[in-house]
This record gives structure tokens, C-alpha cells and sequence, in this order.
């Protein structure tokens, strides 16, 4: 049993707060973190790295390099990011073995840089390991690296250590995996270990962060209209939705309606738990990799957003999507005279608003006046689904 460490309390209140990306440059070829990479001849690549480090500063929070490289052209002022390394000079200091642990213990026990350690888990007994080193040191945090297994490995880690303050972090083997890591157990890792020099990657990840809550704020119904037959679409989604979860859908990106699951019947329906009818096929909802989609572009395989009403989010796969005819209402609300949405969805019982206090409020008996939960963001263009800063849009 890992005891809880006094002297990490404060990390462990602040362990959700933020989740981090760590970017480690394609020129280190080392495999074990623990280990010091040689760098022979790569000046040019050492450039290049700052360069990159430039462009994308507010997008990751720690670098794995040698703190005593010098990155020429460097923004130095305005760049703060802290380092993670085998090195006594880095932000976090990476460990492999307790005999090392041992000796920054007894030169420097109160050191002010952040000690972990690098581990290949290949059993559960490396996950004891762990967890021995962790109660024996305090551990600020670990980088697990799997092999062919790794989705149940890391499962075992997140279970076994989510309580005693140390952050887990993980090595990622593509951006696909990013989300998986970002996601499992419903809570994730701390961070994840990328390698690449795509800046398109590092933003994708830092937007899979960026979307794991919502702002959610109350508008007002000011306009319903019945606007006759169409085609809306039915996400059958592989999780069981709870009471208060749903999709954000709206006809504009930046204005997206909270649109409750199936999972409550009625006496001529059954529940349908995994269900979202979410809405026109022409309707915007926000994937988990912070782009937008149509509804009619999800499909059995895509990855939908579903948000409760404190705007947490959870990543959930869709097992199909059904679009059929059906009579559709639009509905205008507003927070103010700035923020104006709009949403076509199906005209029916089964499809419901939350009200400002949460409770369900189903599209066939909302009226004008009556307050209900949206997601809105000042209007930014978009081109196929990806965040365009400053261009000029206007949606109606």
C-alpha cells in the first residue's frame, strides 16, 4: 500500500488541473529516458529545434533535453519552459534505478527540482516496483513506457497510483495515441511524451487538452420556428450516457446548443442510454482533437465530445449514425446582444434541452423566454473544421 506524502498534498489538489505535453526532438534516438543521448554534429538540428520551440512556446510545458545545450536562436525572455532530463540542472529529474535515487537523496535532499524516474512496465511487478520507489522517495512523478501491451498496463498504473500525488506520465508512439492516453480510465495520464518536429501534431495534442472541459453558459430561447421536413441524424454512441450528458450542437461553430442523451423513456419509448439525436445533418459538433465536424460526417469508428452540464467532456467512439427524415424546429438563443445561436433539430419528445438548473427540457415544450445551457466562444473562421484566427466571418 503507497502511503500519501504530506509534502506532495498540494500537488495532488493540483494534479488535475492541467495536463501537459513534453516534447523530445527527433534527434535524441535514445529509447530509455533514463539514459544521457550523445548529440555529435547536430548543431544544425539544435537550431532547428529552437525554431520550433519558438513557434509553438504556448503549446507545450515541458522539453526533454540536455539543460547544458545551447538552443541558438532561442527566445530566451519570453520563453520560460522548464526541462526534463538525466541531469541534475534539469526542472525534472529522470532516474532509473533506486540506487540513484539513493545518492540525489544523500547529496541533496532537499533539492528543488521535481525527481522521478523512467520505467518499462512489462508486468504488474513493475507496477509494484513503482509504487515501492514512490512510498520509499515521494516521487513528483514517473514516464511509463509500454511495449505491444499498453492499453491494460496503463490502466493497472492510473488504478494504482491516482491517489498518491505523483503525476504518470507517458511516452507516446503517435498523435493517434495522444487522445487514448489523454483518456483512459476516464482519467489519463499527466502528460504525454511526443516525439516529432510537426508543429500541426503538437497543436492537435495541445487542442485534445484544450477541449477536455467547456465553459458552459445559460441563453435565453428568443425565436422557434418549424421549418418543415429533413434529414437529422441519430448518434448511437458505444458508452451508456448519464442523466445530464450530451453532445454540443449548433449551426455555428462558435455556438453550440447542449443536447441531452436518450437515457431518460417515456411510456411510448424505451431508453436508449448510448443515443444522441443530435440535430440537422448540416449542424457543427467538436471533436475531441478540437477541429468541427458535420453531423452527417460521423460515422461507425469517429470520435465524439460528450460534455455534462459543468462542461466536462469525455471522448466516446461512435458505434453508428443514422440519418432519417423527420420534421425539424429551429431554435435562436442568446446570451447577449454579441453572442446569437441557432439549431435545426427534430421536432419530437425524445429530444431535449437542459434548462439553467439541469433538468431536461424537451424541444416540444420549450417556448420563447425559457433559459437553457449553451457553449459559446467569440466567432473565428474555419477551413475544413480547423480554428482560422482572423479572418473575417459571419454566420447567419
Amino acid at each position: 500500500m503507497v502511503e500519501s506524502n504530506p509534502r506532495k498534498a498540494e500537488e495532488s489538489k493540483n494534479k488535475k488541473k492541467g495536463k501537459k505535453i513534453i516534447l523530445k526532438p527527433l534527434f535524441y534516438s535514445n529509447s530509455d529516458l533514463s539514459s544521457v543521448p550523445k548529440l555529435d554534429g547536430k548543431k544544425n538540428d539544435l537550431a532547428e529545434f529552437a525554431s520550433l520551440i519558438n513557434r509553438i512556446k504556448d503549446k507545450i510545458d515541458l522539453i526533454y533535453i540536455d539543460p547544458s545545450e545551447e538552443l541558438d536562436g532561442l527566445d530566451q525572455d519570453s520563453i520560460k519552459i522548464k526541462t526534463i532530463f538525466n541531469s541534475k540542472d534539469a526542472d525534472y529529474m529522470i532516474y532509473e534505478s533506486e540506487q540513484q535515487l539513493e545518492e540525489i537523496n544523500l547529496r541533496n535532499p532537499t533539492t528543488a527540482s521535481k525527481i522521478g524516474i523512467y520505467k518499462k512496465v512489462t508486468s504488474n511487478r513493475d507496477i509494484d516496483e513503482i509504487k515501492g520507489l514512490i512510498d520509499k522517495f515521494h516521487l513528483s512523478f514517473i514516464i511509463i513506457a509500454l511495449d505491444d501491451w499498453r492499453i491494460i498496463p496503463l490502466e493497472n498504473v492510473i488504478a494504482s497510483l491516482q491517489n498518491t500525488g505523483t503525476e504518470i506520465f507517458a511516452v507516446a508512439k503517435s498523435i493517434e495515441e495522444v487522445e487514448t492516453l489523454f483518456n483512459v480510465l476516464e482519467l489519463g495520464v499527466d502528460a504525454v511524451l511526443m516525439s516529432t518536429n510537426s508543429e500541426e501534431e503538437i497543436i492537435r495534442a495541445r487542442n485534445i487538452i484544450k477541449k477536455s472541459s467547456f465553459q458552459i453558459k445559460i441563453a435565453e430561447i428568443k425565436e422557434i420556428i418549424d421549418v418543415g421536413m429533413g434529414e437529422r441524424v441519430c448518434i448511437d454512441t458505444v458508452s451508456m450516457l448519464s442523466k445530464g450528458e450530451g453532445m454540443l450542437v449548433g449551426n455555428k461553430s462558435n455556438f453550440l446548443f447542449l443536447i441531452h442523451n436518450e437515457s431518460i423513456g417515456s411510456s411510448f419509448t424505451s431508453p436508449r442510454p448510448f443515443r444522441v439525436n443530435a440535430g440537422a445533418v448540416h449542424c457543427y459538433t467538436i471533436t475531441p482533437d478540437g477541429t468541427t465536424k458535420y453531423l452527417s460526417e460521423l460515422e461507425s469508428g469517429s470520435q465524439v465530445l460528450i460534455v455534462n452540464t459543468k462542461g466536462e467532456a469525455r471522448m466516446v467512439g461512435v458505434g453508428r449514425a443514422k440519418i432519417e427524415s423527420r420534421p425539424l424546429r429551429l431554435f435562436r438563443a442568446a446570451i447577449n446582444d454579441d453572442e446569437v445561436g441557432t439549431i435545426i433539430v427534430q421536432n419530437a419528445e425524445t429530444i431535449r434541452f437542459l434548462n439553467e438548473s439541469g433538468k431536461i427540457l424537451p424541444v416540444t415544450h420549450a417556448k420563447a423566454g425559457d433559459k437553457i445551457l449553451v457553449y459559446s466562444i467569440p466567432s473565428v473562421g474555419r477551413h475544413f473544421g480547423m480554428e482560422v484566427s482572423n479572418e473575417y466571418i459571419l454566420e447567419k
